[in-house]
């Protein structure tokens, strides 16, 4: 294990507006040390990663970008897939390369998933699991102390986070959920992130009034499984009525839901101006056989009646979800039926993952895996089918009105997204970042997955 100490040397320029790294620094009171993160995966890891980044910017660290000679280098990593696998090598490999003196903590699913092969790696300082990854300040401090202190030494919480504060996005997450207890045959998260656990409320509404009083405008409720939140008799829809009660200016959105166990109040909480019309709801597969095989806790059905539900009431409520294709045993004729899954429910965005085996899943031990030709294919169909849908989509706001919130401002033009989660741009003209601007929108833009709304100021 590497155990050098990184010299806080070299020259220092700011990253660039919108680098997608850390785009805020200041002059640290440990005599500018520099950190360094790169995250992969779910919006839960950006989370954890944003928390982290207020704890090292609270200590008086530089937060620079990955190639601005950072003294610490924290890689927060993915596992979900093999190709998540292979980013992850591959950003340790550069991050560590580029950065030979630097202090390298690996932590994420990733971390959980391949500890004892990380740990033998020479250009990797630190491997921490996710259980233990709020505490990775205090690591790198006892480091820089000479100190010393092993990974499995730090205390046990995956609700040790503080309300971020300085952050690498404009929205801040606020985490409620670890954890999973469904076990889908194809899923390593239950192995890597542990059983479920729910956050106190008390200690989630005050987190939820934190974020806002450093500044936030908007907010994402996440977690692995949020829909199972349980703290004592309160169910993950009390737990939202009570957030959209929290006093201030601010918005809320719900990340990554799996489609069982709602009802009628969940559909009348989006009724709510705070709350905005949008889910991204996990569908995986419109085969009842293939939701079968995968363990899946609903059928096409019951997420069709969901789907309903919503759209009975909020006739432009926007779905987006995931898709997994090529899962084994997967039929052309199930298949197909993904597809019309696919074009009924009109999602404005699907995210498709081509099946990837995870060793120690029951999935790994089904017969009829698909070949990666066949899977390739069935995903390019998705991913066209999923352009067309989001064109769709996008082409019935045209003529309407959006409140954007601005993320980014580049070349005279702001980029944000409006409360349905259509993607808008605008000229910027007196335009701040982290603002919102009611925004007619009159055409669209870009192609693909690029393609988006462009407006004007309202009034």
């Amino acid at each position: 294990m590497q155990t050098n100490k990184p010299s806080p040397t070299g020259s220092f320029s700011p990253p660039s507006e919108g680098s997608g790294e850390a785009v805020m620094f200041r002059r640290g009171l440990r005599g500018g040390l520099r950190v360094a993160f790169k995250t992969l995966g779910c919006r839960l890891n950006q989370y954890e990663t944003d928390a982290l980044v207020t704890d090292f910017d609270q200590a008086g660290y530089q937060l620079v970008g990955i190639d601005e000679s950072p003294d610490v280098v924290i890689i927060n990593t993915c596992t979900v897939t093999n190709q998540s696998d292979q980013k992850s090598r591959t950003v340790i490999s550069q991050a560590s390369r580029k950065n030979t003196d630097a202090v390298v903590v690996v932590t994420g699913c990733m971390a959980n998933n391949f500890k004892e092969k990380l740990e033998s790696q020479d250009n990797i300082t630190f491997v921490v699991e996710n259980n233990r990854k709020s505490s990775v300040l205090s690591l790198v401090e006892a480091h820089f102390s000479g100190e010393i202190l092993h990974p499995d030494q730090l205390p046990q919480d995956v609700f040790r986070y503080e309300p971020v504060q300085k952050s690498l996005h404009t929205r801040s997450a606020v985490k409620i959920q670890d954890g999973c207890d469904n076990f889908c045959t194809f899923c390593i998260i239950p192995m890597v992130r542990g059983r479920a656990v729910s956050r106190p409320v008390h200690d989630v509404l005050e987190s939820v009034r934190k974020t806002i009083e450093n500044g936030f405008k908007e907010i994402v409720i996440t977690g692995v499984n949020i829909g199972r939140y349980e703290d004592g008799e309160a169910r993950f829809e009390d737990l939202l009525a009570k957030i959209l009660e929290v006093p201030g200016d601010f918005r809320v959105r719900i990340s990554s839901l799996e489609p069982d166990g709602f009802g009628d109040r969940f559909v009348e909480l989006f009724s709510h101006p705070k709350l905005m019309p949008h889910l991204h709801l996990c569908l995986q597969s419109g085969s009842e056989k293939t939701l079968l095989r995968m363990r899946r806790m609903y059928d096409v059905e019951q997420f069709r009646k969901t789907i309903n539900q919503f759209r009975s009431v909020y006739t432009d409520f926007n779905f987006t979800t995931d898709i997994i294709v090529g899962f084994p045993g997967e039929t052309d004729e199930e298949f197909q039926q993904t597809i019309e899954a696919v074009k009924e429910f009109n999602f404005s965005h699907v995210h498709t993952f081509k099946y990837s085996v995870r060793k120690g899943t029951r999935a790994e031990r089904l017969e009829n895996h698909i070949p990666e030709k066949i899977k390739n294919e069935r995903s390019l169909q998705i991913r066209e089918l999923s352009e067309e849908n989001k064109a769709h989509y996008l082409t019935s706001f045209i003529g309407q009105t959006q409140e954007v919130l601005v993320e980014k401002i580049a070349q005279g033009i702001a980029n944000g997204y409006g409360q349905h989660y259509v993607p808008v741009r605008f000229k910027a003209s007196g335009i701040q970042k982290n603002s919102v601007h009611s925004i007619n929108l009159i055409e669209i833009r870009g192609i693909g997955e690029n393609m988006y709304l462009f407006g004007e100021l309202n009034g």
